[in-house]
């Protein structure tokens, strides 16, 4: 085939694909080999979530090509070739994606063992399809690994949320923690797997999915170097649902006091990075005393912290303007133990009612 007798849509379509085969191959190859961080400077992310994601990274790659060398060499949908190819893209796609959300949770208790022999089956049927020729085996396991994604998409969005929630009751300082991140690139990559299993050669849904898959390798190697190695992971499990055994019923009745003594006279709160263990090692109490205290009074251990925070930003604020002082809100901000402004924004818009412009505009009349 001569390249005059391609139509513009399909060599479009060829320099698309070309060009998300490349960029997977730059992402999966700088998280390998570049010690650095392009993205953020002084975040350090997991190491874990650096190789799951360049082993993905390294999947999409491959998958271009073997899928490209079967329609230039092949193209038979009922060969031994597309079947070898489809069960190689299953079962390392079943394999990388779930493994790199997992690490992007920081979650060593899950493993993609359960995962992957779930994909047996889907093995199972596609072979099945070649000895039985005419068949519908292909389509039910088109079909099963569509149910497969689905169910495990519906586990992740739980499992994220947990994330979240346990992230509020552990952390002061959420930037570059967030969890919605997370849930747009679960919903993008069961939006991708379902376009991609009904794709048949019709090049507006092929445009979607390289445009997708490009969208999603920038969004994943983004993710992955703006999300900081939590602290006091080697000291404190991540287990999102804490045993009833670990959650003692009689809450020491001092935990207040020793609050008010050891965090707020003291001013413990403006640590960056200040988590729950530190601040209960610091009051000399137990972690799942100070934990179950806050969930008693119906706050988050995040909630508490940013209420320390904002009320201190307040009375920097009127100090300033009592003595004429001329401050900026990212200043006091800083001061306040913030190291992000959005998130300080984000924090007072939740605590105030209102945006931190307007609060200082109607300070100031």
């Amino acid at each position: 085939m001569s390249i005059d007798s391609i139509s513009t849509e399909l060599l479009l379509f060829f320099l698309l694909y070309g060009g998300t085969t490349v960029a997977a191959l730059i992402a999966c190859l700088y998280l390998l080999f570049c010690k650095g961080n392009a993205f953020v400077e002084g975040v350090t992310p997991p190491e874990r979530l650096r190789l799951w994601a360049a082993a993905f990274f390294a999947v999409v790659f491959l998958g271009h090509i073997w899928w490209l060398l079967f329609y230039l060499y092949s193209g038979d949908y009922n060969s031994v070739s597309c079947m070898v190819v489809s069960i190689l893209d299953g079962m390392t796609l079943m394999t990388t994606i779930p493994g790199t959300l997992f690490a992007m949770l920081q979650d060593r208790q899950r493993t993609v063992w359960p995962i992957i022999m779930a994909t047996v089956p889907y093995a199972v049927l596609l072979e099945l399809s070649l000895v039985y020729p005419g068949s519908h085996y292909a389509d039910i396991a088109v079909v099963y690994v569509m149910v497969i994604y689905v169910a495990f998409t519906v586990y992740m969005i739980i499992a994220v949320r947990q994330y979240g929630r346990w992230l509020r009751d552990n952390y002061a300082d959420l930037e570059h923690k967030e969890v919605m991140i997370s849930y747009v690139m679960i919903i993008a990559i069961l939006l991708l797997i379902v376009t991609y299993g009904f794709d048949n050669d019709n090049l507006t849904i092929s445009y979607f999915v390289q445009g997708t898959e490009l969208v999603l390798i920038g969004l994943m190697l983004w993710r992955v170097e703006t999300l900081p190695q939590l602290v006091d992971v080697s000291l404190e499990p991540l287990e999102y649902a804490e045993p009833e055994i670990q959650q003692p019923t009689a809450i020491p009745s001092n935990i207040e006091q020793l609050l008010e003594e050891h965090c707020v006279a003291t001013k413990l709160y403006l640590q960056n990075d200040l988590t729950l263990l530190q601040l209960a090692q610091a009051i000399g109490t137990n972690r799942f005393y100070l934990s179950q205290y806050f969930s008693r009074h119906g706050i988050t251990y995040n909630a508490y912290i940013n209420d320390l925070r904002i009320n201190h930003f307040v009375n920097l604020y009127r100090e300033a303007t009592a003595t004429h002082k001329s401050v900026t809100a990212q200043q006091l901000a800083s001061d306040s133990g913030y190291r992000s402004y959005s998130t300080f924004s984000l924090a007072f818009k939740q605590r105030m009612g209102q945006s931190v412009t307007a609060w200082m505009h109607e300070m100031a009349v």
